[in-house]
């Protein structure tokens, strides 16, 4: 169970979202929340559980990238370290249109993100167990990465951005430390074949956007701990 009415619930999404929220989203936001919380009474997914500040700090909070012109329509996208399924769910209610890659290097959390996109019947989301930095039948395939709190954005890069097609974007979430992670992750971007383009959002979350301009050298990622231990 929630532990919240329903339209209570709903009034309160709609309030905290700054895009227009339809009932059958709003259901499915509801029933995510749910799960969660129970879920969560057994397996580590989230230290926040009260019904505002999930709504704030995890639903409406994963959507930032909606509000950038890089997710046009039918953009097939890599959630890089879903987690709990934050940012790649939220997009994916709210964009039925986008292909959504859930990868996480957890077995339990895959199980989790798959039983939520079958219960909230999400077609346009598949939750995948691999590490991104062996995730190798995926290189160069995505046209959108997205993370959120997984790592530096140095050390990030490294990760996301042998996923993303020439041409393509990365979009990192964080907090205000954003505009001094990227210019510490510019020389990484360059060597990953990126190139960061902007700092976008507002007081306490903010979404950095790289440009996918070259295809990523053949020897990164490197082999798993490697990029934590060595950042480029």
């Amino acid at each position: 169970m929630s532990g919240i009415e329903k339209e209570t619930f709903f009034r309160l999404l709609r309030e905290q979202c700054v895009l227009p929220v339809n009932d059958c989203q709003a259901e499915q936001f509801y029933r995510y929340y749910g799960e969660l919380c129970r879920v969560n009474a057994y397996m580590n997914l989230t230290a926040i559980t009260e019904p505002e500040a999930v709504i704030k700090k995890h639903f409406c909070d994963s959507l930032l990238p909606l509000s950038l012109p890089h997710l046009t329509e039918g953009r097939c996208c890599v959630d890089v370290g879903s987690g709990a399924g934050f940012p790649g769910i939220p997009i994916g209610i709210m964009r039925p249109d986008l292909q959504i890659t859930l990868l996480d290097s957890l077995g339990k959390r895959v199980e989790f993100l798959s039983m939520i996109c079958r219960e909230l019947s999400l077609e346009n989301c598949r939750a995948v167990k691999s590490r991104a930095e062996d995730a190798k039948e995926y290189r160069e395939s995505f046209d959108v990465a997205f993370s959120r709190g997984v790592a530096r954005l140095s050390v990030l890069s490294e990760y996301c951005l042998p996923l993303v097609k020439k041409g393509g974007v990365m979009i990192a979430l964080k907090s205000l430390s954003a505009r001094d992670e990227a210019a510490e992750a510019t020389h990484a971007a360059e060597v990953l074949g990126g190139r960061i383009c902007g700092v976008f959002g507002g007081e306490e979350r903010n979404a950095v956007v790289i440009e996918k301009v070259l295809p990523t050298p053949e020897k990164y990622p490197r082999r798993a701990g490697i990029p934590e231990k060595r950042p480029l």
